[in-house]
């Protein structure tokens, strides 16, 4: 496919902010697609170039950018660094270069789509002397062949920064519009491959049905709806629910297919690697011939037994070296709590009794390796309330609420599980914005603007700078700056527009409302608790979350 044509898709649909006009223009556009094309077109639509969870990354910074535009322009380093200075985005300082150009040379011909996706996935794999020079002749190849429009499209697809307004949810209507199929067998193909370029080739094909589950591809995990009280548990959930102790860990997907175990975090990428000890645990205490199990790993101090908050041992998460170090200097254990698949045997449109009946039939429980979630099955809400306060003192973070019958749903917040804290509910917002800080914290980013998420939007919702430190343990302005400082996309002045990458969790005394937020909400002396790096985009706090912590609070303020 001509590149020139999804250029003109792209700047169709960043004219738009009306949804249903985006995914027409989307069903549309993927019909025409040919069948061998369509899931590269897929992920370019989506500004990604692998699929989600791929470990591949680009690695390609805006002064290696500024670098090929100099080299593919000949106009100089200094006019493309005052271009970016006055435009703040190496897109359209690409726009803006190569606008007049029509064929640059001779040697010229017409950008291909799939020559653009071949030449970015090559980055990722280019490593050693010479790698540099060698990232730049492979962008300068696509930019000596592209006109404005479509160098300005290129650099924001390397620089993984499209924006262009396309959500996964318009991807997966637009699918849906374009190949006739209902929007519940996209989203339910979507939930299993992980993948929609995947899902457009089945759709296209007709052949969505076909999708099932594959021992060693993970799928998205069920999430759970906030609830304010026990009594509220009951309302939603029926007369009888089953109660799990509720673990301040980050979630595993387990995978055993008979020969290699794999686990994958909630974003899809796989950790094996970095916890040698989780597969070990495995491989003596949980019987079968293959299996997938939903879990959470959670972080014990090996001279107390004390759990450890998340942030501890979610330094083992990137690690990739010295991790039998780490292993023994932040230790883990894994908490089962479902199983998705088992001998064979599709389990998710199995009754939750099922398959926790099945789990605890294979797992032999062993203190600090592996061991199943704590439950209570009740009718009783007056027991219910009790093991609530017993969970908590404990020192566990609250409760999982669950239906009996619930299915397992993958990725999909169904209302067949709920989850109750004692406290407000922290929130899990990105980074949009951050400011370098004055005097000993000069060159410091030291105060973020947060946002949470609304249908396809992002809504800022306050700053935060208390809960980071200087040089203590813990999570460090240095370490803050260090994650991104890389992901700087506009300056001035001492304020930097960030790259949406970056969740953390945030905690707050309460919810305001507020008219000098996006959102139409503040959030009182909030406070930085951690880094989620296991969180997709996806799963950041939304709207509606925001607007039911404020009218609970609300409720108890009055009693």
């Amino acid at each position: 496919m001509k590149y020139s044509s999804l250029v003109e898709i792209y700047d169709r649909l960043n004219e738009t902010s009306k949804r249903l006009e985006k995914i027409e223009i989307i069903s549309e556009f993927l019909r025409k697609v040919k069948k061998d094309e369509l899931k590269g077109v897929v992920y370019l639509l989506e500004g990604r170039i692998f699929p989600e969870g791929d470990k591949r990354k680009i690695g390609f910074s805006n002064r290696l950018m500024i670098k090929a535009l100099n080299v593919a322009s000949g106009d100089g380093a200094d006019k493309i660094e005052n271009l970016f200075r006055k435009k703040g985005d190496l897109g359209l300082v690409a726009e803006e270069v190569f606008k007049k150009r029509k064929q640059a040379t001779l040697s010229a011909r017409e950008l291909d789509s799939g020559k653009v996706l071949e030449n970015i996935r090559k980055l990722a794999g280019l490593e050693g002397k010479g790698t540099v020079d060698r990232k730049i002749r492979l962008i300068t190849e696509l930019l000596a062949n592209a006109n404005g429009k479509e160098a300005k499209y290129v650099v924001k697809t390397v620089l993984e920064n499209l924006r262009i307004g396309v959500s996964s949810g318009i991807i997966k209507e637009g699918i849906a519009k374009g190949f006739e199929a209902s929007v519940d067998e996209v989203e339910k193909a979507a939930d299993l491959s992980g993948d929609y370029g995947d899902v457009a080739e089945l759709a296209s094909a007709k052949k969505l049905s076909s999708v099932g589950m594959k021992v060693g591809k993970p799928v998205k995990c069920m999430l759970a709806l906030l609830a304010e009280s026990i009594d509220e548990c009951f309302e939603s959930l029926g007369e009888k629910i089953q109660l799990e102790n509720k673990i301040d860990g980050f979630r595993l997907q387990c995978h055993f297919d008979g020969d290699k175990i794999k686990l994958f975090t909630r974003r899809m990428e796989d950790v094996s690697e970095q916890f040698p000890d989780i597969v070990e645990f495995l491989k003596r205490h949980v019987k079968g011939d293959n299996y997938i199990l939903d879990a959470e790993a959670v972080g014990y101090d090996n001279k107390s037994g004390k759990y450890l908050p998340f942030q501890t041992v979610s330094q083992r998460i990137k690690r990739k070296y010295n991790i039998k170090e780490m292993a023994g200097k932040f230790p883990v254990e894994l908490d089962l709590f479902d199983v998705l698949y088992y001998n064979g045997k599709n389990l998710m449109d199995a009754e939750l009794s099922e398959r926790r009946k099945i789990l605890e039939g294979i797992v032999k429980e062993k203190k600090k390796e592996i061991v199943l979630t704590k439950k209570l099955v009740t009718d009783d809400k007056k027991k219910a309330d009790e093991w609530f306060k017993k969970i908590l003192k404990l020192g566990f973070e609250g409760v999982m609420a669950k239906n009996l019958e619930s299915k397992y749903r993958p990725g999909r917040y169904v209302g067949g599980w709920m989850k109750l804290k004692s406290t407000l509910e922290p929130l899990d917002l990105i980074i949009v914005k951050a400011e370098f800080g004055e005097g000993k914290r000069a060159g410091w980013l030291t105060s973020y603007t947060v946002a949470c998420k609304s249908g396809d939007r992002l809504l800022d919702v306050g700053k935060v700078s208390t809960g980071v430190k200087e040089k203590t343990e813990g999570l460090t302005y240095k370490e803050m700056t260090r994650v991104l400082k890389p992901l700087i996309e506009k300056q001035k002045g001492k304020e930097a527009e960030i790259k949406p990458k970056v969740i953390i969790e945030v905690g707050y005394e309460e919810i305001q409302k507020s008219p000098t937020y996006s959102s139409g909400w503040a959030l009182r002396f909030p406070k930085v608790l951690q880094l989620r790096a296991d969180k997709p985009l996806s799963e950041i706090s939304d709207l509606k979350l925001i607007k039911k912590i404020y009218n609970y609070q609300r409720g108890k303020n009055k009693q």
